[in-house]
C-alpha cells in the first residue's frame, strides 16, 4: 500500500470489505473509494458486455448493490439469463488513491423482482451517488418543474445484487504482475 493510501484509509472495521473477505486493506480501499467499476455480463450469444456502474457494498449482506434505470435494462436481462458477472475496479480517477491495485470481483448476479426508487430505503447509497456524481442533482434540478415528470423514469431503478465468489487483485494496478486471490 502506498503512503497516501495508508494515510487516507481508515482502520478496518468488522464491516469493512477487507475484513469481511480476508483481502488486503488496499483492496478494501479500492472498493470503498473508487467512483465506478466496469460491470460485465454475458449477452445471449455468450459475448461479454461491459458497462460503467457505481457499486454500493452492503457489508451486512456481503454483497454489492448496483442499480440500473428501467430504460437501460439490458444488463438486468443478461443477468436473469446468465447470473455470472464480473466487476473490474481499474480506474482510480477521483478516488484519491495513488497506485492502488486493480481489483476484479467475480460473482453471481441477481435482479430483484421489485423496482426501487432512490428514496429513503437507499438513503446512504443515494447520498454516496450524489456526492460522487453531483452533476445528476444539477441535471434533475435544471429541468423546469412541469417537465421533471418526463425524466422520472430514470429514478425508477432495477436493483441488481452481486455476491462475490472470487476476488483477485494486482498490486499497483499492473495486470502483468502476479495477482492475489481469495476464492469464496
Amino acid at each position: 500500500m502506498t503512503y497516501a493510501a495508508a494515510v487516507k484509509t481508515p482502520p478496518a472495521t468488522r464491516s469493512d470489505f477487507s475484513t469481511i473477505f480476508g483481502v488486503p486493506a488496499d483492496v478494501g480501499a479500492v472498493v470503498r473509494d473508487f467512483r465506478s467499476c466496469e460491470l460485465s455480463t454475458f449477452a445471449r450469444d455468450g459475448t461479454p458486455v461491459t458497462w460503467p456502474t457505481m457499486p454500493y457494498f452492503e457489508p451486512d449482506r456481503r454483497r454489492f448493490l448496483i442499480t440500473s434505470s428501467i430504460g437501460l435494462a439490458q444488463k438486468a436481462f443478461n443477468i436473469r439469463r446468465d447470473p455470472r458477472v464480473a466487476m473490474l475496479f481499474s480506474t482510480s480517477t477521483g478516488s484519491g488513491l495513488i497506485r492502488p491495485p486493480a481489483v476484479l470481483i467475480q460473482g453471481d448476479g441477481e435482479v430483484a423482482e421489485e423496482l426501487g426508487q432512490l428514496d429513503e430505503r437507499f438513503e446512504s447509497m443515494t447520498r454516496l451517488l450524489f456526492e460522487r456524481q453531483p452533476f445528476g442533482i444539477t441535471l434533475m434540478g435544471a429541468l423546469p418543474a412541469p417537465l421533471r415528470h418526463l425524466a422520472d423514469w430514470y429514478c425508477w431503478r432495477l436493483l441488481i445484487y452481486v455476491r462475490p465468489r472470487r476476488i483477485r487483485w494486482w498490486p499497483d494496478g499492473d495486470l502483468r504482475r502476479a495477482y492475489g486471490e481469495v476464492v469464496l
